[in-house]
């Protein structure tokens, strides 16, 4: 199994560690409740170098990735992040990811870490007609997630300044006393927070800095509740390849107005199969692959993610609906083992996070 540069550092801390994407992470460190309490009210810290990262580079760098995704990447502000699907020519979704516009010839690519050699060889073989370089630094980086109300104040006493202008999903390259960074306000837990791309090395000393500072370490697990409770897809569960973004309630990803890109005859032609539900219970925890029943206790569809809300204190879930049965009176119920319970449907996303 593989490990990032920070295993040692995880152990130290007694994290409880298990396989993910073919490496061994740390899940929970003190316990998921305090670790999300954490990032919802102060400032925690993920070890997410097990992450992808591919550079373009050369003059045709924003061309290329334009045509790679669905979304629009050319007219995004130089030094802005885009969050997009990656699709077949068939409008399936190989990846989500997102793209960094570093400079006028510089593109980075974040992948997710089970994607990582699906999404380069497919990357790679699309490059041909396009005058760039392309680099997989997967291996040259460490990543690191720091997430929260008071990320900024930490991220200051790190040595990063002019923060309070650095605007939600822009990406930096940064120097401090000859250390190189890329640092993106972005994250996955809908709280204020930075990325911080950098050599193992640094990000070693990073995490040790940001320690003593006082921050919270926080796992995988902490992450997969946060994410959900503001109700962002997964690559695996919401997202796959056999749907569409158009499926997994991502459309305003995809931008039929862009001259070309990967998928944009089908999209355009696609009527989507599935909607997107968000439902909560007041009792038990809805887990994937659980059962989407209507008033007539039918199934009409599956929960692809589900767990129990720190905030809220109530089971919530994101599922994959049938169109076709998907229930004019918004009436759902979901199948626990033996049990069917009521759920609500929601509109919004379980918890507003505090992101800038």
């Amino acid at each position: 199994m593989n490990k990032t540069s920070l295993y040692e550092a995880h152990l130290k801390l007694n994290a409880k560690m298990a396989e993910f994407a073919g490496f061994e992470m740390p899940i929970q460190y003190a316990g998921v409740k305090s670790e999300v309490q954490a990032v919802r009210e102060a400032c925690g810290v993920f070890d997410v170098s097990h992450m992808g990262e591919f550079f373009v580079t050369g003059a045709a760098a924003q061309k290329f990735v334009d045509y790679l995704i669905t979304n629009d990447f050319l007219n995004a502000q130089m030094n802005k992040a885009v969050y997009s699907p990656l699709c077949r020519e068939d409008g399936t979704t190989i990846d989500d990811l997102i793209a960094y516009k570093l400079e006028e010839n510089k593109v980075l690519i974040c992948v997710n870490a089970a994607n990582i050699d699906k999404d380069w060889n497919w990357i790679e073989s699309k490059k041909s007609n396009f005058n760039i370089t392309l680099e997989n630094k997967s291996e040259a980086y460490s990543l690191l997630a720091v997430q929260g109300p008071e990320t900024e104040k930490h991220m200051t006493s790190l040595g990063f300044k002019d923060l309070e202008s650095f605007e939600y999903y822009s990406a930096k390259e940064f120097e401090i006393d000859g250390d190189k960074y890329i640092l993106a306000r972005t994250g996955y837990t809908g709280e204020d927070g930075f990325e911080i791309f950098a050599s193992h090395d640094l990000i070693q000393k990073t995490w040790a800095k940001l320690m003593d500072q006082g921050a919270t370490p926080c796992g995988l697990a902490s992450r997969d509740v946060l994410r959900l409770e503001v109700c962002y897809p997964l690559y695996g569960h919401e997202l796959n390849d056999n749907l569409t973004p158009l499926d997994a309630a991502l459309k305003w990803t995809v931008k039929l107005n862009k001259n070309e890109f990967i998928g944009k005859g089908a999209l355009a032609d696609h009527t989507p199969t599935h909607r997107l539900a968000k439902l909560s219970i007041e009792k038990g925890i809805p887990r994937e692959g659980y059962d989407i029943l209507n008033d007539n206790n039918e199934v009409i569809g599956k929960v692809t993610s589900g767990t129990m809300s720190v905030v809220l204190g109530k089971g919530i879930a994101l599922g994959l609906i049938k169109r076709d049965k998907f229930p004019e009176n918004k009436v759902f119920k979901i199948q626990i083992r033996k049990n069917i319970v009521d759920a609500t449907y929601h509109t919004k996303a379980f918890v507003n996070g505090g992101h800038k």
